[in-house]
């Protein structure tokens, strides 16, 4: 027992100095550039369906895209009033925005009951891609992110903002040199590996991939807790283990 019990330590600390070599290799080699996104003073507009959307979904994307001197617009198409705290939720946003570097001048909250936060309400797509559409052309936008058909945890709200993109992509309604990326829905394990899924990550990347160094990774989190009245248990295990926290695997459409 005391033989098995040294390898099993053994093996712990290879698999772990492992995993810190390839996020301190990954450190190293990320390029100022990834191919196929656009070049340095883009720029992007983050479509999000709900305030801490921005941090606990898309952290990884936004502060990869500073690194690429993106110009960073978020669009979010509720006040997250599900429980009737919406003024409260609006500020959070903002406060977390500022700390991922995204300035108030450059954030939309959209709050009407056209799209209201509800996860058994399904938003029109048509108005969604309105809005949405009016915004890209408003800012001169150059690149799109938001959820895939999995919307990340399978909220009707999130898959509906993909919906709305995927049919003014399909649709050709999309201005002139503006591409649209999705963020990758992985299961569940992999959702909450943490950076233990860097490996498989790195395996099945396809078009983009945005992994955090330690100290993105403390700044995701002081965004996350700018988001107070939703901090309960669940989110705060959530903010530990949630590859969302430290990995983003993108799609183009």
């Amino acid at each position: 027992m005391e033989v098995a019990g040294a390898l099993l330590c053994v093996a712990a600390a290879v698999l772990t100095w492992g995993f810190l070599w390839a996020w301190a290799f990954w450190e190293r080699r990320q390029s100022p550039e990834l191919a196929g996104l656009p070049g340095g003073g883009s720029r992007t507009l983050l479509v999000t369906a709900h305030p801490d959307d921005e941090a606990m979904f898309f952290a990884p994307t936004i502060l990869g895209l500073a690194r690429l001197r993106h110009r960073v617009f978020l669009l979010c198409f509720s006040a997250g009033n599900y429980y009737n705290q919406g003024e409260i939720r609006k500020k959070e946003l903002l406060q977390s925005c500022d700390v991922l570097g995204i300035p108030a001048s450059n954030v939309v909250i959209i709050d009407n009951r056209d799209f209201p936060d509800d996860p058994g309400v399904r938003w029109d797509t048509e108005q969604v891609a309105s809005v949405l559409l009016r915004h890209v052309e408003a800012h001169g936008i150059h690149l799109v992110v938001t959820f895939d058909a999995g919307g990340v945890s399978g909220h009707s709200n999130h898959t509906a903002l993909y919906e709305a993109v995927r049919t003014l992509h399909a649709e050709g309604k999309l201005p002139k040199g503006c591409s649209a990326l999705t963020l990758q829905s992985v299961n569940l394990l992999r959702k909450y590996l943490s950076l233990l899924d860097l490996p498989c990550s790195l395996l099945l990347a396809r078009d983009a991939l945005f992994v955090l160094t330690r100290r993105e990774v403390a700044q995701a989190q002081r965004a996350m807790s700018c988001h107070r009245s939703q901090l309960l248990w669940f989110r705060r295990l959530y903010v530990l283990f949630s590859r969302y926290m430290r990995i983003n695997s993108l799609h183009f459409l």
